[in-house]
């Protein structure tokens, strides 16, 4: 076999990986990990984006045609071509289809993590949200300290531009536990952190009792010596093996470690970290003020601490954490009185609330008007009245067309089924592709971008716009 002589841990035997689902942003950052210790990197994804072209910038040979001629000439070889492929590529795809069939090694992405994982000392941060900003800020107090680690997020840091945290020489990792189609699996875990266990992904778990024990499957992986970090208030029963150490945490009074002396004002937020032994770090501010953060950076914390991070670390990876794209992201913070533009990756009942609540405090007083794009006809089906229940804490609101992704159509099931339960002042339906139109014939004060779809897209036109309006 044709080896690359540049090996890591965790890294792969093979010269070449091709990723099937190359756009995707879990999948990115392994790309971007493997061209950093020197091997050919290439992919399929069916649409090019503002990702893909940043990372063919980087060296990532992309190709958008589903195609077996198009896979390039170096990446034909089983012998020497490891194929990568996410949940989300459909199993019609002829790419991934030619590779199976030519005795290709084909591994799902949650694997290739998961021997990560295994070669690293790996804080695994899981839930139904909250893992991404968690992660992120766990990346950034690391990356700062002595510590140091590779961490592999679910949203680019905006500290660094980047989904991918690189260290030639530190043994922790930091790995986002994605729990769709059981990914986090895979993984094997030093430290795990669970965020949250709000159902969802109903389609693969079945019910909230199938989704909660892939929870507790996902804490019997945690190493012998590790710890379990568990959010407080959760149903979860854990599962974990003799030795690990289970501790809980909070954003409030609650938990082995939690936050104490909070405090908003003047656009800053700042508590402080009380844990076990007396611990206590006052004065920490976090860079992203907005409440729903305090239990993630407690989390993110805590984590940092267990891995070796001094206080000051903490209070410094905190302070500058910037934030993770489409995590509560302020676009333009509106306090000339111009619109505000905030945009969240929120797609679950619980995160919807919690973002809409946390905008409403960050700007009391002004009219919060909300975009909401479903995403999945299986999650809008399994949570409409919940997310009619939380959308109607925004005074306005406006809902395209589900996003399907990897899904078809179900019947009867369509945005509408939110919509129409709405108790909002002010709700409209408005397709994707009249959007733009919209917005250049509305007043906004506040809006917010939500959900997992592709909305994200429009953000640069949407600003524009709003920008055009303001200065007119």
């Amino acid at each position: 076999m044709n080896t690359c002589n540049n090996t890591h841990p965790g890294d792969s035997a093979f010269r070449n990986l091709f990723f099937v689902g190359a756009g995707g942003i879990g999948m990115a950052n392994l790309e971007r990990y493997f061209l950093s210790k020197g091997h050919n990197v290439a992919g399929y994804d069916r649409s090019p984006s503002q990702l893909t072209a940043a990372l063919q910038q980087e060296g990532v040979e992309i190709t958008y045609d589903d195609c077996e001629d198009c896979i390039p000439e170096p990446f034909r070889n089983p012998d020497d071509t490891l194929v990568v492929f996410t949940p989300a590529v459909p199993e019609s795809s002829r790419i991934l289809s030619w590779f199976r069939n030519n005795s290709f090694e084909v591994v799902k992405r949650a694997a290739l993590l998961g021997k990560i994982t295994r070669s690293t000392k790996a804080i695994c941060i899981s839930g139904s949200h909250g893992k991404t900003t968690t992660c992120s800020m766990t990346a950034n107090i690391l990356r700062g300290s002595t510590v140091g680690c590779n961490a592999f997020l679910g949203g680019i840091l905006r500290n660094t531009g980047s989904n991918l945290v690189l260290s030639e020489s530190s043994p922790w990792s930091v790995i986002e536990a994605d729990e769709y189609d059981r990914s986090f699996h895979h993984l094997s875990p030093t430290i795990a952190v669970v965020t949250s266990t709000d159902p969802d992904h109903l389609d693969i778990y079945g019910n909230e009792e199938g989704y909660l024990e892939g929870f507790a499957h996902f804490t019997s992986l945690i190493r012998p010596g590790g710890t379990l970090l568990l959010h407080t208030g959760l149903k979860l029963i854990p599962r974990t093996q003799q030795g690990v150490n289970v501790m809980t945490y909070s954003g409030g009074p609650e938990g082995d470690w939690h936050a104490e002396d909070i405090c908003f004002g003047n656009g800053s937020l700042t508590f402080t970290l009380a844990g076990p032994e007396n611990l206590k770090i006052p004065g920490i501010e976090v860079g992203v003020p907005v409440e729903i953060n305090i239990d993630n950076a407690v989390a993110a914390a805590a984590a940092s601490i267990m891995a070796g991070a001094a206080p000051e670390d903490v209070k410094k990876g905190l302070r500058t954490f910037r934030g993770a794209k489409r995590r509560f992201e302020i676009i333009l913070d509106g306090r000339d009185g111009s619109t505000a533009l905030l945009d969240d990756y929120a797609h679950s009942p619980n995160e919807v609330k919690a973002s809409i609540r946390s905008v409403k405090k960050l700007y009391p007083g002004r009219k919060v008007s909300v975009i909401f794009q479903p995403h999945l006809y299986t999650r809008t089906r399994d949570f409409a009245p919940e997310f009619a229940e939380a959308l109607s804490e925004a005074d306005e609101v406006i809902m395209p067309e589900i996003y399907p992704a990897r899904e078809l159509p179900i019947p009867g099931v369509d945005s509408m089924l939110i919509l129409n339960s709405v108790s909002s002042p002010s709700k409209c339906y408005c397709e994707r592709k009249d959007l733009l139109n919209l917005i250049k014939n509305s007043n906004f004060d506040i809006l917010m971008t939500l959900g997992a779809a592709d909305i994200d897209r429009l953000l640069p036109d949407i600003e524009t716009i709003l920008k055009k309006k303001h200065n007119a």
